[in-house]
């Protein structure tokens, strides 16, 4: 098995406390998360506590939305740990972290995801899979950036 680990970053012109709260929160992710809209219809089910270690948001849609389940596993005032295990199209657990650094009035955010492939999957994965999911994570940073700095 191989390890991967792939990073975006983005400043946010406003505090991590704010920021913090749109990630920590799964029912925040309907806001600026780059999935959201792949399928008007998606199921959406909530566990657990409303945020912070424990919140558990598992989803099931249509073909480009797939199925699985998140939890928050790890949450300080500058980080937020999630474990990602996804059960359809394909089957994978991974886990991603939001990392958080104050700089001045604003905050430094990077959505890193970690795991591991095997020797086929880690081929595929440098040739397709991370490009779109660094276009995802890009484009869930632009609008957590967004949301962030509207308030």
């Amino acid at each position: 098995m191989a390890r991967f680990s792939l990073s975006r970053t983005t400043r946010v012109e406003a505090g991590p406390v704010r920021v913090h709260a749109l990630v920590d929160d799964f029912r925040e992710w309907q806001k600026w998360s780059p999935w959201e809209g792949l399928d008007p219809a998606l199921h959406r089910e909530y566990s657990g506590p409303d945020h912070g270690v424990g919140a558990t948001y598992r989803w099931s849609g249509n073909k480009k939305a797939g199925e699985g389940r998140m939890e928050v596993t790890g949450s300080t005032p500058t980080s937020v740990v999630v474990d990602l295990e996804f059960l359809k199209p394909f089957r994978a657990t991974n886990v991603t972290t939001f990392a958080l650094t104050p700089l001045g009035d604003a905050t430094e955010v990077t959505w890193t995801m970690t795991g591991e492939r095997n020797a086929a999957m880690s081929l595929l994965g440098r040739l397709f899979f991370d490009k779109a999911v660094g276009r995802d994570f890009e484009k869930g940073l632009a609008s957590l950036k967004a949301e962030a700095e509207r308030r």
